[in-house]
C-alpha cells in the first residue's frame, strides 16, 4: 500500500513514512493511493473476532509495511487492558431502527483514545524505520477530546515530546481539568486566545515552516501529528464501524450484507470520513449522515456545494465540534476527484485566501449521493439529551445528542429505516453542567464541576467514570495562555529550545 500527498499526486511513501511525518512538506495530507476491497466473507469472519483480531485484519489491510507481529503487539497493547468494556466499542441498541456504538470507554472517556491508543505504537515503530533517531514533536491542536487523549496516549513514551494547544475558552471545565492536570515528562499544553480554527492554523503553519523545521532539526527533532490529519490516527477509527457491523450481525439486528446508515456528530470531519473509507472498502453503508452543531459549515456545503468559513462563531454546549475549518474534507474531495491535486490545491488556496469555495455539477452530485446532513442548535441538543433519557434511560452527551437530534430529523423526513450505527463519541459527564441542566428542565443547582457530576448519578442512576470523579482536587500543571502570534515561541519553549 502507497500513499501520496492530497496537494502532490506525484508522490509515493509508505504508512511509516506518512505516520511519522503527520502532513507533507508541501501542507496535503496523506491518503491511500487505493482503498483495499473486502467482501461477506471477510466481514463474516469479524463477527466471533475480539476487537484486537478486527483491528489486526483491516488495518494489516493499509499499513503493509508493518509486520504481522508488530501490528498484533501494537493492537494488543492499545485495547487489551486500557478499555473498561471487553467490547472496547459496545454498540447499544436505542429504538427499533437507531444504534448507538460507544466510543468513549477509554482512558480519556472520549472517542479520540479508539486511534490515541494506538498511534504511539504505530509512530514509534514508524520513527525507528524513517526518521533516524530524531526525537519525535507530537504538534496538536485540540478542540477538546483529542488534546487529553493524545496527552494521555504519548505519556512518557519514549523518544517522544507532545505539545498541546486548545483555545482558552473553548473547551469544557473537565476537558479543561483532563488536559491542564496531565501527568508526564514529555508533555506540554498551552491555551491561546482564539477559537480552534485558530489553533488549528497556528500548528499547520508551524509544520510547514522551514524556519522552524530546521531549528527543530539542529536540535535532532522532527514534527508529527496526533490530529487526524495524520494516518495513523484515522485508519485505526475506520476499524470500529467494521466491529459495530459485525456486532450488528451478532446480536442478530442484521444480516450479512444488509445496508446500514452511519451518524456522525463531526467538525474536523475525520470521524465521518473513517466511514466513508469503511463504506469504499466494501462495508455495506447507505447514507452517511453528518450531524452538526450551530458550526453548520458542513450541513452547507454538503447540500449546496458552497464552503464558507466567513461566518459567525459559535460557542456552544458541543464545543469538540465548535469548527469551521474541517481538514479531512481534502481528504474526501481528493478521492473524489480521481485524485485531482490541481483542483484541490485550488480549492483548499481559495479557503485560505477568499475564506471559501464552491464545487458543484458533478462533484457536488457525488456528495449529495453518499452524504445527509443536518444540524441543530444548543436548545434541540438539550431537548435530545432529555428525550433520549426519559423514552429510553439513555444518557448521552451533547455531542452524540447532535447526532440523535440530525437522525431522528433525517429519519421522520425521509422515511428511511435502514438500520442506522449512531456514533456517542463522549461520556456525558465530560459535559456535566449541559447534560444536567438539559434533564432537569434548567440551570445545574451549583457552579462545582464535580458537584454536578455527584448530582447526575444521582439523578440518573448512571455511574460516572472513575477517571474523571479522582480529577476533583487536583491543581493545573499547566497555565500559560498565549495568542496565535506566540505559539512558535511557545513551542520552543516548551521544548527547551532556542531559535
Amino acid at each position: 500500500m502507497n500513499y501520496t500527498s492530497t496537494r502532490n499526486s506525484s508522490l509515493r511513501a509508505e504508512a511509516s513514512f506518512a505516520i511519522a511525518h503527520g502532513i507533507s512538506e508541501e501542507g496535503g495530507l496523506f491518503v491511500p493511493t487505493s482503498i483495499p476491497k473486502t467482501d461477506a466473507a471477510f466481514i463474516e469472519g469479524l463477527v466471533n473476532a475480539p476487537y484486537v483480531e478486527r483491528a489486526n485484519r483491516i488495518l494489516s489491510l493499509y499499513l503493509t509495511d508493518y509486520t504481522h507481529e508488530e501490528l498484533a503487539a501494537d493492537t494488543a497493547g492499545a485495547y487489551t487492558e486500557r478499555f473498561g468494556d471487553p467490547a472496547v466499542a459496545p454498540v447499544k441498541r436505542l429504538d427499533d431502527t437507531a444504534h448507538i456504538l460507544e466510543l468513549w470507554h477509554g482512558p480519556t472517556c472520549a472517542f479520540k483514545d479508539m486511534a490515541l491508543q494506538l498511534l504511539p505504537y504505530l509512530l514509534t515503530g514508524a520513527a525507528s524505520r524513517v526518521s533516524g533517531g530524531k526525537e519525535t514533536v507530537i504538534l496538536v491542536a485540540t478542540s477538546g477530546d483529542t488534546g487529553k487523549a493524545a496527552l494521555e496516549g504519548f505519556r512518557d513514551v519514549p523518544g517522544t515530546k507532545i505539545l498541546v494547544f486548545f483555545p482558552s475558552d473553548g473547551v469544557s471545565p473537565m476537558q479543561k481539568l483532563q488536559m491542564t492536570t496531565q501527568a508526564g515528562e514529555n508533555v506540554g499544553v498551552c491555551a491561546i486566545r482564539g477559537n480552534f480554527d485558530d489553533a488549528q492554523t497556528g500548528v499547520k503553519r508551524i509544520f510547514t515552516s522551514p524556519e522552524v523545521i530546521e531549528t527543530l532539526a539542529r536540535h535532532n527533532m522532527t514534527f508529527s501529528s496526533a490530529n487526524s490529519i495524520n494516518w495513523g490516527r484515522l485508519a485505526p477509527q475506520i476499524v470500529y464501524y467494521f466491529s459495530a457491523y459485525a456486532d450488528l450481525i451478532k446480536n442478530g439486528a442484521i444480516r450479512n450484507g444488509e445496508k446500514i446508515n452511519v451518524t456522525v456528530p463531526t467538525g474536523n470531519f475525520g470521524n465521518i470520513l473513517a466511514a466513508y473509507y469503511a463504506r469504499e472498502m466494501g462495508l455495506p453503508v447507505n447514507r452517511l449522515i453528518c450531524a452538526s452543531n450551530e458550526n453548520d459549515v458542513l450541513t452547507e456545503f454538503l447540500t449546496t456545494g458552497r464552503y464558507n468559513r466567513r461566518r459567525p462563531f459559535h460557542t456552544t454546549v458541543s464545543p469538540s465540534m465548535d469548527i469551521l475549518i474541517s481538514s479531512n474534507l481534502e481528504r474526501l474531495l481528493w478521492h473524489l476527484t480521481g485524485g485531482d491535486d490541481e483542483t484541490v490545491r485550488r480549492l483548499f488556496g481559495d479557503l485560505a485566501e477568499k475564506g471559501e469555495y464552491t464545487v458543484d455539477g458533478g462533484l457536488l452530485e457525488k456528495l449529495r449521493t453518499l452524504f445527509a446532513a443536518g444540524c441543530t442548535d444548543d436548545a434541540g441538543t438539550a431537548k435530545t439529551i432529555a428525550a433520549v433519557f426519559n423514552e429510553h434511560g439513555y444518557l448521552c452527551d451533547t455531542h452524540t445528542a447532535v447526532a440523535v437530534n440530525v437522525y431522528n430529523a433525517y429519519r421522520e423526513k425521509t422515511g428511511d429505516r435502514t438500520p442506522t450505527v449512531i456514533a456517542s463519541t463522549a461520556s456525558p459527564y465530560k459535559f456535566s453542567k449541559a447534560v444536567l441542566g438539559a434533564i432537569t428542565g434548567g440551570a445545574a443547582g451549583s457552579d462545582s464541576e464535580f458537584d454536578m457530576v455527584e448530582e447526575l448519578e444521582r439523578l440518573t442512576g448512571v455511574p460516572a467514570p472513575e477517571q474523571l470523579k479522582t480529577l476533583r482536587g487536583k491543581a493545573p500543571r499547566f497555565t500559560d495562555v498565549c495568542t496565535g502570534d506566540e505559539m512558535t515561541d511557545r513551542v520552543y519553549r516548551l521544548l527547551g529550545i532556542a531559535d
